[in-house]
């Protein structure tokens, strides 16, 4: 019978193969213009301070790792995911970003020691994590006491047109309720926990012709209701 590390594990490697497929794809570099406007909204949420140090969980090709440097001038950026072809490709896109580093880690045995983060950012990886409340845990203990933690996902149960993902993607995904996640980072020591609906205000085209949405109305409704944005604190 496997344990339960093992079963992590597999998920881990899981991942890792298909999102270095994406890499390969393009489809790291097509995040930033699907996610653009929502993470911006969630980073001016972080209040971030030129001397923050920012964990980027699931940081992809480093996109929104950029964003941080760039605000957290004089700070530390550091980006992980297991998808070590995602990194290179962020470590090409970031040669002349002198405050921001990446290293292969999973959100369940994050590379890093107690205490060191000053805030965490996790934008559309969360729901991937074979076990959250491990990764909760890692998060929590790498932040320093105080420290703050955004979770940003589109796929979630109150979205009912997000949950169409579930059964397209190639690896196991978590749709959790907003309400289900709030309880999560509660058990899991945050405090100060909230959640707020992040609309995307990213133009809609007036006809659509992709493969999620049955019309651009769809899409828009879609936009309408917004991410989730999980917010909270590690105790003092």
């Amino acid at each position: 019978m496997e344990t339960k590390d093992q079963v992590i594990h597999q998920a881990d490697q899981k991942l890792q193969q298909e999102f270095n497929q994406w890499a390969q794809a393009g489809r790291g570099d097509e995040m930033e213009d699907h996610h653009s406007d929502i993470t911006e909204q969630a980073i001016a949420l972080m209040n971030l301070q030129p001397s923050d140090r920012v964990l980027d969980l699931g940081c992809g090709t480093g996109w929104a790792s950029r964003r941080l440097a760039r605000i957290a001038t004089g700070g530390d950026i550091v980006g992980i995911d297991v998808a070590d072809e995602m990194l290179r490709r962020a470590e090409q896109a970031s040669a002349g970003t002198k405050n921001v580093r990446y290293i292969w880690g999973s959100a369940e045995n994050i590379p890093s020691q107690d205490n060191f983060f000053t805030k965490v950012l996790s934008v559309e990886s969360f729901y991937y994590y074979a076990n959250q409340g491990k990764a909760l845990d890692e998060v929590r203990r790498v932040l320093a006491p105080g420290g703050r933690l955004f979770i940003l996902i589109n796929l979630y149960r109150d979205n009912p047109y997000s949950l169409r993902w579930v059964t397209e993607l190639k690896v196991p995904v978590q749709a959790l309720s907003e309400a289900e996640y709030i309880t999560l980072l509660q058990q899991h020591g945050f405090e100060q926990v909230e959640a707020r609906r992040i609309p995307d205000r990213s133009p809609s085209p007036e006809e659509y012709s992709g493969k999620w949405f049955k019309n651009a109305a769809e899409l828009k409704d879609f936009k309408r209701i917004g991410a989730l944005l999980l917010i909270g604190s590690k105790p003092v």
